[in-house]
This record gives structure tokens, C-alpha cells and sequence, in this order.
């Protein structure tokens, strides 16, 4: 699962996580987290809407976590 990080208003945290993709849409779950409370959506957001965010810079993609090796 990828994850982005959302630019939002200082002092309040945003992830978009994709959950699947078709041709030409992703569903994604919006994670917003503010004042110490957390709401999750899920949305469908059409591929042209989600790219055009990813090169604005209004989405980030964030680094996958490493598996570590014992």
C-alpha cells in the first residue's frame, strides 16, 4: 500500500493511503488527524485529480517503513 503525506494547516496531519487502483481511478482512505482525534474516509479519486495533486506538491509520498533484519 502506498501512502502520501497531505499539505495541510499547521498542526493538523493528513495521509492519503492508496487501496486500489483501476485505469482510471484509485480508492484511496483519507487519514486526518487534529486536536488528538482521528476521522477516516474512503473516497474514489480519478487518476488525472490525484497526479495533478502529486506534482503540485499538495500530495508527498512518504517512505515505505524498512523490514528489519534480525
Amino acid at each position: 500500500m502506498k501512502r502520501f503525506s497531505v499539505k495541510c494547516q499547521p498542526g493538523k496531519t493528513e495521509f492519503i493511503d492508496i487501496l486500489r487502483e483501476t485505469d482510471d481511478s484509485y480508492l484511496v482512505r483519507f487519514t486526518r488527524l487534529a486536536d488528538g482525534n482521528e476521522r477516516t474516509t474512503e473516497e474514489t479519486i480519478t487518476r488525472s485529480l490525484f497526479n495533478i495533486c502529486v506534482q503540485t506538491g499538495y500530495l508527498n509520498p512518504l517512505e515505505e517503513p524498512v523490514a528489519s533484519v534480525a
